[in-house]
């Protein structure tokens, strides 16, 4: 990529980063390239479109994400590497208002360019879940599909409705463990 071509991508994704803190995903992209000191044309040459742009962004997040499943996976006791990851999901999944819906609606469709890196994200939380299941120290009940709508929902409640936010993490967490006899 050329020096310049360079300097604009990056000023791009420093103020798409601004926007997201600020105002959530759903910001404008128009408004991003204007902060920028751009034209859309140099944002959509660089990002066609907004999953694309968050994907750039989210990339090293989503990874750590993964890195982080792998290292429990090798040295934490399964339900509690389970517990320590839902908590890291939950919060990766809030970075940005309005993330959560868009992540969870990526793992649906393939055509998103999210959605690599959320199969990935899934399939890490997937072994954590898998791993203590067999241990005994999760429910076997809960499939991947649902601990991910378990998070969502987690995720969701921190988004709207913080004060409550940390008893729903909780009671997710609680859940998470096998019935008692």
């Amino acid at each position: 990529m050329r020096a310049d071509a360079r300097r604009n991508y990056e000023r791009l994704l420093t103020e798409a980063r601004k926007a997201f803190d600020k105002h959530g995903i759903h910001t404008s992209l128009d408004d991003i390239a204007k902060q920028a000191g751009l034209g859309n044309a140099t944002l959509y040459r660089h990002f066609p479109t907004r999953e694309a742009l968050l994907e750039t962004i989210l990339r090293d997040s989503l990874s750590e994400l993964g890195h982080t499943a792998r290292e429990l996976l090798a040295t934490a006791p399964p339900g509690a590497a389970l517990a320590t990851w839902v908590r890291a999901a939950v919060a990766h999944a809030t970075t940005y208002r309005g993330l959560v819906t868009m992540l969870m609606d990526s793992l649906k469709d393939e055509t998103s360019q999210l959605n690599d890196a959320c199969t990935v994200m899934q399939s890490s939380g997937r072994q954590l879940l898998e791993r203590a299941q067999r241990a005994g120290e999760a429910r076997n009940d809960l499939s991947a599909a649902g601990l991910f709508a378990l998070i969502a929902g987690a995720a969701w409640t921190r988004e709207h409705a913080p004060d409550e936010s940390d008893q729903v993490l909780t009671v997710l967490i609680d859940g998470l463990r096998p019935p008692r006899p």
